[in-house]
């Protein structure tokens, strides 16, 4: 309408556009924070996953070499059976902590 007067000036309309971007804005760096938070707390699960896989292979691979140090060599005297028991106890031992289940905290 030609003669009228806008109830609304360029500037306040500016501003008010501006305000709008700017609460989009936030709620979009929000969104992605959260999905960030959301990523680093399975990222942190996955670790503690491996350090476990790893732990109990260092305990396998470890019982498994202790099994192996205790068979005597070609030639060698054979130990005492109670010496035997021991390091096969030991190596037994190795290996269940290795192989238990980990409660899940």
């Amino acid at each position: 309408m030609p003669g009228k007067t806008s109830l609304v000036s360029p500037l306040e309309s500016r501003k008010r556009l501006l305000i709008a971007e700017s609460e989009l804005s936030r709620v979009q760096l929000s969104e992605e924070g959260q999905m960030i938070a959301h990523e680093a707390r399975a990222l942190g699960h996955q670790a503690k996953t491996v350090a476990a896989w790893a732990s109990s292979a260092a305990l396998l691979v470890t019982g498994f070499t202790a099994l192996r140090r205790g068979l005597p060599r070609s030639g060698a005297a054979k130990s005492p059976w109670l010496l035997r028991i021991l390091k096969g106890a030991r190596a037994a031992s190795a290996l269940w902590l290795a192989l238990r289940p980990r409660n899940r905290n």
